[in-house]
């Protein structure tokens, strides 16, 4: 059995690679489900977006949208890429290299846009440092592992 053959499949350090694929879009799920029906449930939406409100700012909108269509977004991309994971497609690593990267750079970006609302409160909360710290482990870890790891070139080969 050649060398190739033996590194073959979904076993090694890529069982944690799945592990995360089907659990990350049932922890988006969750994240957007706590986090936004409060604030549409209650009256949160119009203290946050209507002018003259108390906590109005004109940027609240445009970043719960934003964050609302992003997360959906990502939602829709981890369930992709789970179905090339799953069906070992050779376009797995450079699909979550992106979104990996992607979802770094976005938890960053949403961090310094709340930060324009609220200008006294820290950039970085504990769940954003949390947020951040996941993302940033995925990307320092799991990219370059994507990238040199004989098993993911051996098993992402289907077209």
């Amino acid at each position: 059995m050649n060398e190739e053959k033996k590194l073959e499949g979904i076993s090694g350090w890529l069982i944690l690679i799945a592990i995360g694929i089907v659990l990350t879009p049932f922890r988006i799920i969750i994240l957007c489900v706590t986090t936004y029906s409060d604030v549409f449930s209650t009256e949160v939406w119009e203290a946050l977006t209507t002018p003259g409100a108390e906590m109005y700012h004109f940027l609240w909108a445009p970043i719960i949208i934003g964050e609302i269509l992003i997360n959906s977004g990502l939602l829709l991309a981890w369930l992709y890429m789970a179905y090339l994971f799953f069906t070992k497609n050779r376009d797995f690593p450079k699909c979550y290299i992106s979104i990996a990267i992607f979802s770094l750079l976005f938890i960053i970006a949403d961090a310094f846009a709340i930060k324009l609302v609220l200008p006294n409160e820290s950039v970085f909360d504990p769940d954003t440092i949390k947020e951040l710290t996941r993302s940033l482990v995925m990307v320092i870890i799991w990219v370059p592992y994507m990238l040199v790891s004989k098993r993911v070139k051996a098993t992402f080969i289907k077209k």
